[in-house]
């Protein structure tokens, strides 16, 4: 599907900001649905069942710092369509988060300071829904990440669509309830394992709209990791990620998985991968940035992705394996 730009409009953003360490999760395991360099960002969207095409760029000045969005769809859109699409892309990639008691508090500490000073402004984020997000979480579950990038291309080509807007051709998420008669069966010949089950009912679930994402967006946390909980297939890390980059909670850390437990204990406390720290003295270790350890392990962690995208670091390419 050929799309053409319907609207442009601009979005502040509150300061600082860095528009390409927000834009740009060198973790995020890569596909097929957005393509980034410095300043821009193309960017497939599912929304309200209608597939979109994004391409997002640095607008900012000394003064203003802020983004464009140009939108793209193969007939016009309407205002309010266009307007809650702008305010769902502000909300995904936290555009007006106030960061500047987190920086007070931090700008000096030790490890976390350098990195804020690097990377100041750089917000959490994700582009998908709540959905999209559950969706790639089950393919993550054990899993390298090479069989997770393959798991979610064969589902973006059989069951998404490959739409074509200023000169790039991604793929886009399908809306929930599209897999509605596709069997387990179906799933599987995708080589997706015991992964097909937990996808068929999570697409269920959301078909029958047993679950409301912005509804739980208002709620406690101890409510959303509850409602998330009684997802097929959802376990505590799924729920810990989705807690964290879908619903924006920056003090709750629970959980430590295995593969993270090593790099943690490499960051934080230089010992071997093969030897790492135990879970509970890494948890405890993040309670010294309080309200704001799964921020501040966020900017640690993303600064990790950023050297390797210009270095070689042998022990985590070895943890990696893709």
């Amino acid at each position: 599907m050929k799309l053409q730009l319907i609207k442009t409009i601009e979005v502040e953003a509150t300061r600082p900001f860095n528009f390409d360490a927000t834009f740009h999760k060198p973790d995020h395991f890569t596909s097929g649905d957005n393509y980034w360099e410095p300043g821009i960002r193309w960017q497939t969207m599912c929304w309200r069942g209608k597939q979109l095409g994004l391409k997002i760029t640095n607008n900012s000045t000394a003064n203003r710092p802020g983004i464009l969005v140009n939108i793209y769809y193969n007939k016009p859109l309407a205002e309010d369509f266009i307007n809650s699409c702008v305010n769902e892309i502000t909300h995904r990639f936290n555009l007006d988060l106030d960061l500047s008691d987190f920086n007070r508090i931090f700008c000096n500490e030790k490890i976390l300071g350098p990195i804020i000073r690097q990377w100041k402004g750089m917000r959490p984020g994700h582009p998908g829904s709540l959905y999209e997000y559950i969706i790639i979480g089950i393919l993550l579950q054990n899993a390298t990440i090479r069989r997770s990038i393959n798991m979610f291309q064969s589902l973006l080509e059989q069951y998404g669509k490959l739409i074509e807007f200023d000169n790039k051709k991604l793929w886009c998420f399908w809306p929930p309830g599209k897999l509605k008669k596709v069997s387990q069966e179906n799933l599987r010949a995708l080589k997706l394992g015991y992964r097909a089950k937990s996808i068929k009912c999570i697409d269920d679930y959301f078909a029958d709209n047993k679950i409301d994402e912005f509804e739980l967006r208002q709620k406690t946390i101890a409510v959303q990791r509850s409602e998330l909980l009684k997802l097929y297939g959802v376990g505590p890390a799924t729920a810990w990620y989705l807690l964290f980059d879908v619903f924006h909670n920056w003090a709750f850390f629970d959980h430590i998985s295995p593969w993270e437990q090593k790099i943690y204990s490499k960051l934080f406390f230089n010992r071997n991968p093969a030897n790492p720290v135990p879970a509970e003295k890494l948890l405890q270790y993040f309670e010294r940035y309080g309200e704001y350890k799964q921020l501040a392990v966020h900017y640690i962690w993303e600064d990790l992705w950023w050297k390797r995208k210009n270095e070689h670091i042998p022990w985590l390419e070895e943890l990696i394996r893709i």
